[in-house]
């Protein structure tokens, strides 16, 4: 799990302990109310209505993809949807086989339990996991040393739904037993501009269709960070504008903000115009970068790189990181050699 290297900036897409209770005011309750992901969520659904047909419990649910797209949401949805309760934990804080056991024998026939950053379980808890998933039920050892025996209890059939920014650590054994696998992937403006508009709906916020549009573009295809933005432009608003959210008004707010138009911050700058200008361009190495730009390797890879990918600032080669042509004309620098030919 990537360290939040950066509690304070405002386009990080890890979230922050005081968000905590304005993201639940926000957060949509059902599929018919979640905006985006459209192909997940209709998967979704079918699994659903057919769990409740035969009256089962769904099959256990991996999300992931980058911070900040929905994946906890979600889960809470799919609990809502199948009318079940939901437990909540992850992987860091349960740290012995009983805290497990204990949130497991608690649960009722079809609930959900939802593991955030479930590729961070101990191999002790994982090993937990695996008759809990395929055969509902969990091995106990009962007493120490040579009077200690194994209990088996059965457990009502539940539903695991486990979240990670990181599927490439899940272990083969864990990821095998999830009979349904999601990516989530980075928001269309068009969908964060919806969104934009039905938080401030919900907010009370004054708003038209362009303010919402220029906080979507900025928002890194990161509901989480439009939300963020739109609270700041909303302050902006009320202090110079009447509390009105126009297109220039949203401009004037993030211009202030120091976010420019494609949602980079310091840290993405500096990331960039370091592999341009002090690496030629690329291919640069993850761990010479972190060292470059005094920034955590899994930060880079799990909070900045998928954004500048996606957009197509940054490309992964087996050498390293390069800086695209799409870069260089962002930032006005003309490529080294051979690259001038592509402006």
């Amino acid at each position: 799990m990537a360290q939040d290297r950066s509690p304070h900036t405002l386009l990080s897409p890890v979230p922050r302990a005081e968000e905590q209770s304005f993201e639940l005011s926000l957060r949509p309750q059902s599929l018919r109310q979640y905006i985006g992901q459209s192909k997940i969520k209709e998967n979704i659904e079918i699994s659903i209505r057919a769990a409740d047909r035969r009256q089962e419990a769904l099959d256990h649910v991996l999300l992931y993809g980058p911070p900040g797209l929905g994946k906890t949401t979600l889960a809470t949805i799919i609990a809502n949807e199948l009318k079940v309760n939901i437990r909540t934990t992850s992987g860091p804080i349960v740290e012995k086989p009983g805290d497990l056991a204990a949130i497991l024998t608690n649960l009722r026939p079809r609930d959900v339990l939802f593991i955030d950053e479930i590729h961070r379980l101990h191999p002790a808890i994982e090993e937990l996991l695996y008759p809990a998933m395929e055969d509902f039920f969990i091995n106990l050892m009962i007493g120490e040393g040579p009077g200690a025996r194994s209990v088996k209890m059965p457990l009502p059939r539940f539903t695991l739904i486990g979240a990670t920014t990181r599927a490439g650590l899940l272990t083969a054994p864990l990821r095998a037993r999830f009979g349904i696998i999601h990516r989530l992937e980075f928001y269309t403006p068009e969908e964060l501009k919806l969104i934009a508009q039905q938080s401030a709906s919900i907010l009370a916020v004054k708003m038209d269709e362009e303010g919402a549009f220029e906080i979507a573009a900025r928002s890194r295809g990161t509901p989480r960070i439009a939300n963020r933005l739109l609270r700041r432009v909303r302050d902006y608003a009320e202090v110079k504008a009447d509390g009105h959210v126009t297109r220039s008004v949203a401009i004037d707010a993030l211009a202030l903000m120091d976010v420019d138009t494609y949602g980079f911050d310091d840290i993405d700058r500096k990331l960039m115009l370091t592999i341009i200008e002090r690496h030629n361009g690329g291919p640069v190495g993850i761990g010479t970068l972190s060292a470059s730009i005094n920034e955590d390797e899994d930060a880079i890879e799990d909070i900045y790189e998928p954004y500048l990918i996606q957009i197509g600032f940054l490309q992964r080669t087996p050498r390293g990181r390069v800086a695209t042509r799409k870069a260089y004309e962002h930032f006005n620098i003309l490529p080294p050699g051979p690259q001038k030919s592509l402006f």
